[in-house]
């Protein structure tokens, strides 16, 4: 089967991208230079806070979820919530990737490499997902907006 010009993942993912960084890159109030310096001189160490941050609550979530998953489930049946439990878990899974994609993101940051900004971007896409996931509405708008709006008014810093 042909594929058609423009749908398969890789373009569309090149498209959100673009679409993103014209409306909070360029047509969004710019944040001042000092400011997106400064943004970019603590990134990493912002990166690393979050992995050290993030690593023993997934391990905690991890091990509460061996125990709190089975009876979120049954919970979950009885107040008409069937799968509270498999929420549970999905969310600790999109924690996890969030965490390792951060983790993988020091060392390109340090560096000021467009990797280590695609990393931070391609988080914060899961983390809108995990909220869209879990009817966190707030989370979703406001988060993720403000989240792609300060890695957009840097992204010219990482070459």
């Amino acid at each position: 089967m042909a594929e058609t010009k423009g749908t398969n993942f890789k373009s569309l993912m090149g498209g959100l991208e673009d679409n993103l960084d014209l409306y909070l890159g360029k047509k969004a109030p710019q944040l001042p230079k000092e400011w997106r310096e400064f943004l970019v001189k603590i990134a990493p160490y912002l990166a690393i806070i979050g992995v050290i941050i993030g690593i023993p609550g997934v391990l905690a979530l991890f091990g509460m979820g061996a125990f709190v998953v089975p009876l979120g489930t049954i919970g979950g049946m009885m107040s008409g919530r069937p799968f509270l439990g498999v929420g549970y878990l999905i969310n600790v899974i999109f924690l996890a990737a969030m965490i390792v994609l951060e983790a993988l993101s020091i060392s390109p940051l340090f560096k000021r490499s467009k990797t280590g900004w695609n990393l931070l971007y391609y988080s914060t896409l899961l983390g809108a997902v995990q909220n869209l996931l879990s009817f966190n509405l707030g989370g979703l708008i406001i988060g993720t907006l403000l989240s792609l709006y300060l890695l957009f008014q840097v992204k010219e810093y990482y070459k």
